[in-house]
């Protein structure tokens, strides 16, 4: 009887560290943020035609670009590693916490690059396989590697790279680089600083404790409120431009205003007056306003092509 106790007790612990071991793994992709970049991705997509996408270029593009920006998150966590043990946001990360090791990571990373430039290679295209692939280089090598510990500039200059996936989805479609996915590159590249600083702000001493210089280490909060406040007056600025431009329709046009009201309105409280909650609330309603922005984009491109 008790050595079938332990034996039962042997495979029960045995399946629970199977499926923490799988679940590290997982989150070393940061599922959240790929999702939201393949919204973005999946938009880009979508506008690039007025007919319906083929399943085929859908299913691969969205894999292929997925695989390629897990890749670029778990080279992420691999190389700042030792800054999150320092941070409370990250010190529980799985490699802080030594859960998998350094090279088990890259081999994953590894692999996931292969498969998904592969796929865009073989069934997307090889313009969209590049593409994706030095996003991936300039995310995981040229901004964390660099940028990141170089200039409080970090997240404005390396934000492109997170910027990308709209252009992505619009060259898997159509292999050819337009001017409308660029306006959408714009508008993600020029909503990533304030989204950013709003966080780190409130993660201002786990920062100045790791030493990276994000700009409220650098140049002060007051200095980063008062630029989340200019460039989210930018954003709402270039927002308009797709309808400008006939891009887009009145949907759109209401839609995005309503958006950018709505991050203006954070962005003037976090700078004249905010509590030690503003700055939290500010970044999370940042990821709101780009998910929402972007599934109006889709329901407007739709109303449009359908009536």
């Amino acid at each position: 009887m008790s050595k079938s106790v332990g034996t039962a007790s042997h495979n029960i612990m045995a399946k629970s560290k199977s499926a923490l071991h799988w679940r590290d793994y997982y989150e070393m992709t940061k599922p959240k943020v790929v999702m939201l970049l393949l919204l973005t991705a999946l938009v880009g997509m979508c506008l690039a035609s007025e007919t319906w996408i083929s399943w085929k270029i859908l299913l691969a593009g969205l894999t292929g670009i997925g695989f390629l920006s897990s890749a670029a998150a778990v080279i992420n966590h691999v190389v700042d590693r030792k800054i999150d043990a320092q941070m409370a946001r990250t010190s529980n990360r799985p490699l802080p916490k030594g859960k998998v090791s350094p090279q088990r990571a890259l081999v994953f990373a590894g692999v996931l690059t292969v498969v998904g430039y592969v796929i865009l290679e073989l069934w997307v295209n090889r313009l969209t396989a590049l593409l994706t692939l030095a996003s991936l280089v300039g995310y995981a090598f040229v901004y964390t590697m660099y940028l990141k510990r170089a200039t409080p500039q970090n997240i404005v200059i390396g934000g492109l790279a997170g910027a990308a996936p709209p252009l992505l989805g619009w060259t898997a479609v159509t292999n050819d680089i337009h001017a409308h996915a660029l306006l959408l590159v714009l508008i993600i590249f020029i909503w990533t600083p304030p989204h950013f600083w709003a966080l780190a702000i409130h993660r201002e001493k786990d920062y100045a404790r790791a030493q990276i210089p994000m700009l409220p280490c650098t140049h002060g909060i007051e200095f980063t409120k008062t630029s989340i406040l200019l460039y989210t007056v930018l954003l709402a600025l270039i927002g308009v431009l797709p309808y400008l431009i006939g891009m887009t329709g009145a949907i759109y046009l209401i839609g995005s205003s309503a958006l950018n009201a709505g991050f203006l309105y954070y962005a003037w409280k976090l700078k004249f007056a905010s509590d030690e909650h503003t700055a939290m609330k500010t970044f999370k309603f940042s990821i709101i306003h780009l998910m929402v922005l972007f599934v109006v984009l889709l329901v407007d491109h739709y109303m449009r092509f359908t009536f």
